[in-house]
């Protein structure tokens, strides 16, 4: 399977080239050969909506939140080349809901080395859909910093034909990504194919020094469709992925991501005058996955190895998660009423492979139902309310802490929504209250220990958030603007201790937190060929119950680029700049990161340029880090001593990178 994509991305092109007439005929994916992106999509303040397919700077993705990190209020915490933890708001985990076509993948690694977000291949999606805040109840429970929400639309077809879209991509350190979305149907059905591979060699810092951070992964995907009428849809769909990487910020590397997906949704709208649609889904995702500090790491290909390191004594360790659930949801319509309600459901569970056996050690259940109803008042005013009821429980094999727990938890949410008649000025505020259960790294990893028994487990209690979202949107003939806040206090916020002395040492707390911040942006046309657009984002958190910051808060970040665009070619500059972080709680943070020291400022200058060879083949290029600073992210995992790296000395970004890229579609 690794080998076959290239080929495949190829072929497309081919193609493509040699049938333009297809290309034409049957453009519905979404638009890849606009002005590349570097700031915000516009949007709305709450929720965004924007196209993994879109062409964005640094250099593309490699996965989920390699992607979200680009938008504002997204932060990552960093290890290495590649499957970084996504950060929204200064929140972590399952505080922000990753979705991928309506499931769930969580990871099985008791660190988090392979998050949901790994398994993300963002361009063979096709939207990208984030609510920030406890702002909606449909998709799931304890959402309190947002929902993220990767989609591959239903390809529907006017006529027999083919459709889609193919990429090369070239960049420094030897990498090398194809990416190739084909489908084939008429106006009854049809079949999409999609596949893709991204392999890269470790990268240099601007100091010059070599960071373990080398990837190969791959995905591919099948669905299949049956479209009886315009307003019938039940898709069928099946996916495999795999993959290894290696870190620079941990004790060991990844050396296996293998990845199983079956999905099925079945939707039917215009059902009544009332009762106006329902859809309904299954989902069965598996994450198996090994680490190991032997395969990617010999001291032979490992610069500035810790000579204490022993390579004679190997470690390896495979851990499976199998996640099931569903949901359905119906849609009524009456006079200026719209309803959503349903119900939704998971079961996950978790083992370890140890002694040739595998031993479950928990299983996580999910069952919630929701509603979500929306008033237009009139033209100018909406209000938008939900409620939610959750039962969650956890059974616990582990050998010294067998038992079980549950909880019943109520999530809510009113917004209202105004736009002014006088000027195109869209505003909105909301209260919303959301309870998380915890999760299985909230529970099973911290291994602080009294009387032989892990206390997280039997202690952690479940977060309550309540947060206010305020919000406007400006959009005018020249300049498009939007700036979102908010307000929240978070009771029984779940806070890790890390040892000083023992990175394999931690213990998870309840404390009381304020949080409280925003993102803003603007795009003003100053010419009919010159556009500049920015971009700003500022997290702030407070453990009141020990009067100190909340740890892992990323520092204020602002992005600015320039955009000229004529004909068929655009160029774009973007100067990326990120404030120091003094706030920090030492020792302190999640079951990945910590605080360990106060970081400084920097600032990224990158630029790009695209030239349009037809409507559908683009050929773009860009230089990140073009003054080749050395430099690291605030949220990072602190350096490996195994790879030469002090405990508290952070990985350093890349040094100046180039790319190529050529898009198709049709």
């Amino acid at each position: 399977m690794k080998v076959i994509y290239l080929p495949l991305s190829l072929l497309s092109i081919a193609i493509i080239a040699a049938c333009p007439h297809l290309a034409a005929a049957h453009n519905v994916v979404p638009d890849e050969t606009g002005v590349m992106t570097v700031t915000a999509p516009l949007a709305s303040p709450l929720e965004i909506a924007t196209s993994p397919k879109t062409p964005r700077q640094p250099v593309p993705a490699s996965d989920g939140s390699d992607y979200l990190k680009t938008i504002p209020g997204f932060a990552q915490i960093r290890n290495g080349g590649t499957n970084g933890d996504p950060v929204f708001r200064g929140m972590f985990g399952s505080r922000m809901r990753i979705m991928t076509d309506g499931g769930e993948m969580p990871g099985a690694c008791p660190a988090r080395m392979d998050a949901p977000s790994s398994y993300i291949s963002p361009e063979s999606y096709d939207l990208l859909s984030i609510i920030k805040g406890p702002q909606t109840v449909i998709w799931g429970p304890g959402n309190s910093a947002g929902t993220v929400r990767f989609d591959r639309e239903p390809h529907r077809f006017d006529q027999s034909g083919i459709q889609g879209n193919a990429s090369l991509l070239g960049a420094s350190n030897n990498r090398w990504d194809q990416n190739a979305d084909l489908s084939v149907g008429s106006e009854q059905g049809y079949l999409r194919v999609i596949g893709n591979h991204s392999i890269s060699q470790d990268y240099k810092d601007g100091k010059g020094d070599r960071v373990p951070s080398r990837w190969n992964k791959w995905n591919s995907d099948l669905a299949v469709g049956w479209t009886s009428d315009k307003d019938t849809l039940v898709e069928l769909t099946a996916g495999r992925g795999n993959g290894e990487a290696r870190y620079a910020g941990r004790s060991m590397d990844g050396s296996q991501f293998k990845r199983e997906s079956l999905s099925m949704r079945v939707e039917k709208s215009n059902l009544g005058e009332v009762f106006d649609k329902f859809e309904a889904q299954m989902y069965y995702n598996y994450a198996n996955h090994i680490m190991d500090n032997y395969s990617l790491r010999s001291s032979g290909s490992m610069p500035g190895m810790s000579t204490h390191m022993d390579m004679s004594m190997p470690m390896a360790m495979q851990l499976d998660r199998r996640t099931v659930g569903g949901r359905f949801m119906g849609t009524w319509l009456w006079s200026d009423f719209e309803l959503k309600s349903g119900m939704d459901m998971q079961t996950s569970s978790h083992r370890n492979h140890w002694d040739n056996d595998w031993r479950k050690d928990a299983r996580f259940h999910d069952i919630g139902a929701f509603g979500e109803l929306s008033w237009s008042v009139d033209p100018h005013n909406k209000l938008v309310s939900g409620a939610r009821l959750e039962r969650s429980w956890v059974d616990n094999f582990s050998a010294s802490d067998e038992g079980a727990r549950s909880d019943t938890m109520p999530a809510g949410f009113m917004r209202l929504e105004h736009t002014l008649d006088s000027l195109p000025l869209m505003m909105y505020a909301g209260v919303g209250y959301t309870e998380r259960f915890p999760d299985y790294w909230e529970l099973f990893s911290p291994s602080y220990f009294v009387g032989g028994r892990s206390t997280a487990f039997e202690t952690v209690k479940s977060e309550k958030t309540t947060q206010l979202d305020i919000g406007a949107k400006y959009s005018g003939k020249r300049m498009d603007g939007w700036v979102s806040a908010y307000l929240g206090h978070v009771r029984d916020f779940i806070l890790f201790s890390h040892d000083p002395n023992d990175a394999y040492v931690s213990r998870a707390d309840d404390v009381n937190a304020t949080i409280m911040g925003g993102e803003a942006g603007l795009s003003y046309k100053l010419t009919e060929s010159l556009t500049a657009d920015g971009s700003l984002a500022y997290s702030w958190g407070q453990n009141s119950s020990g009067h100190r910051p909340l740890p892992q808060m990323p520092p204020l970040e602002s992005r600015l680029g320039l955009t000229w665009k004529q004909g068929s070619w655009s160029t774009t500059g973007l100067l990326r700049m990120v404030g120091l972080q003094n706030r920090i709680a030492l020792n302190e943070g999640n079951v990945v990161g910590k605080d360990f020291e106060r970081s400084a400022g920097f600032g990224i200058f990158s630029a790009n340029a695209a030239y349009e060879v037809t409507k559908n083949v683009k050929i773009s290029s860009g230089l990140d880090n073009i003054f080749n600073n050395a430099y690291s992210e605030h949220l990072n995992l602190a350096g490996n001593s195994v790879f030469g790296y002090s405990a508290s000395t952070p990985v350093n970004e890349p040094s100046r990178t180039w790319w190529a890229k050529v898009n198709v579609k049709f």
